[in-house]
């Protein structure tokens, strides 16, 4: 049991570090999209974990259903067959390059907000953030318990600051309470809350995650997946909320140039002292545990999709070439070159590339969605398949809504080209089965 214990905390604690460490750019991401009107900030992101529970519940059912892994992947393709499995997958594909892009831009924002001088070197310092964190990958997972430590060490400093904050502040903002929306407050709040969406990526990894549990059986590995979807739900559900009421309490709007809202939210919470040091340490260190963690997932999907073994190739063999920790190094030099390009394109501003984020992996949650109310229709469970279908719907109009701000439309279309090509692969190479299982079979590799 003792075991079981600590492999649970290693387990949850470094898959829900990406959710987790969105928090320290999606309420700032909801603000922006506000224009600054703080009182229509909370209800923005009660919104958001509104819908990130809706998207929970559903990976809840992916667990049960799927407790060997693969995700939305291995939904749509039992659903709606196997060539349907590549629109997850090339959502999947993009969101892991965002995800390193954005977090390492996060994370080199969190240094310069405590070392302003270092502002005029942002692109250079997020350049070898990057780098450092693909070269770590090298060296394959053995950091996956040193992830589940540096998320609770975040979520720890982050209580402190939060109970700081609220029993005694050490300053308070100076931004309005409310602003003119220019429009009705409702309305302000529906075009928002898309973009604060970035806080639900990193929900589908439990349900892919799982396949690395092979020591386990189907029982055990559905509570851990499960018990980790409802861990995320608490931890990030929790500190968003938490962290959006404080803003409001201590009127802290859009930041400066070279600072973040979640760094003046401590700084005003706890000051300069050593408390706000650990809070833009830990979150700094959070968010490359978020990084590296797609370093290895997608790598690993590209190896998976070029065949290991007795599993036929989508993909050139030189991305499934390992060393000798089991890293494919070629896959892990295009995920360091496409993510280096997006942060030189966004200048190192996360906040440029949060407008892009929450597209890719919601192409993936609407399939996911889909597929069970599929399931659900076809095994007469009426209730559920309505449930699905409700929650279906309210994706598809966060992704409309997001879509229809112009520029994120290139996520869409980076994921459709990304699926697209992989599918063409596929059937050049004489539409090998279990494609289906391809998510499962890169988490368990």
């Amino acid at each position: 049991m003792p075991r079981r214990s600590v492999l649970f905390f290693a387990f949850a604690f470094a898959v829900i570090a990406d959710p987790v460490s969105s928090v320290a750019y999606a309420i700032e991401a909801a603000l922006r999209a506000l224009h600054g009107d703080l009182a229509l900030l909370l209800p923005t992101m009660t919104l958001v974990v509104g819908l990130v529970v809706v998207v929970t519940a559903n990976y809840w059912q992916l667990v049960r259903r799927f407790p060997k892994g693969g995700g939305a992947a291995a939904a749509a393709g039992r659903a709606f067959g196997p060539r349907w499995t590549f629109v997850p997958i090339g959502a999947l594909v993009v969101d892991f390059v965002l995800t390193i892009g954005i977090s390492i831009a996060a994370a080199a924002s969190a240094v310069i907000a405590l070392f302003p001088e270092l502002a005029a070197y942002r692109i250079p310092l997020a350049l070898l953030l990057l780098l450092v964190v693909a070269g770590l990958t090298w060296f394959g997972h053995g950091g996956r318990l040193l992830f589940a430590v540096m998320t609770v060490l975040f979520v720890l400093v982050c209580v402190a600051v939060l109970v700081r904050g609220f029993v005694s502040p050490h300053a308070i903002g100076e931004s309005p309470a409310a602003t003119d929306p220019g429009r009705s407050a409702a309305l302000a709040v529906v075009l928002a809350f898309p973009v604060a969406m970035a806080l639900a990526t990193g929900v589908e990894a439990p349900s892919t995650a799982i396949a690395q549990l092979g020591q386990l059986d189907d029982t055990h590995r559905r509570r851990f997946g499960r018990g980790t979807l409802a861990l995320l739900l608490v931890i990030v559900g929790g500190l968003t909320l938490a962290l959006t009421a404080l803003a409001v309490r201590l009127h802290i709007g859009i930041p400066g140039e070279d600072s973040t809202q979640i760094a003046d939210i401590a700084q005003a919470a706890a000051g300069s002292g050593w408390l706000y040091g650990a809070f833009q340490l830990t979150s700094s260190l959070l968010l490359l545990a978020a990084a590296s963690s797609s370093f290895q997932a997608g790598p690993g999907l590209l190896k998976a999709l070029a065949g290991t073994g007795d599993r036929p190739g989508v993909l050139p063999a030189a991305l499934g070439r390992t060393n000798r920790y089991h890293t494919p190094y070629w896959s892990v030099v295009v995920y360091l070159a496409a993510a280096a390009v997006i942060i030189v394109a966004a200048a190192g501003e996360e906040q440029e590339l949060v407008l892009f984020y929450a597209v890719a992996v919601f192409v993936s949650f609407l399939v996911g969605l889909l597929a069970m109310t599929r399931f659900a229709h076809t095994e007469r469970k009426t209730a559920l398949a309505w449930a699905n279908g409700i929650a279906a719907a309210a994706v598809a109009f966060t992704l409309a809504v997001n879509l229809l701000r112009g520029r994120p439309v290139l996520s869409l279309l980076a994921t459709l080209l990304v699926a697209g090509a992989f599918y063409l692969r596929w059937v050049r190479a004489g539409r090998p089965s279990g494609i289906e299982d391809v998510e499962a079979a890169a988490e368990a590799d």
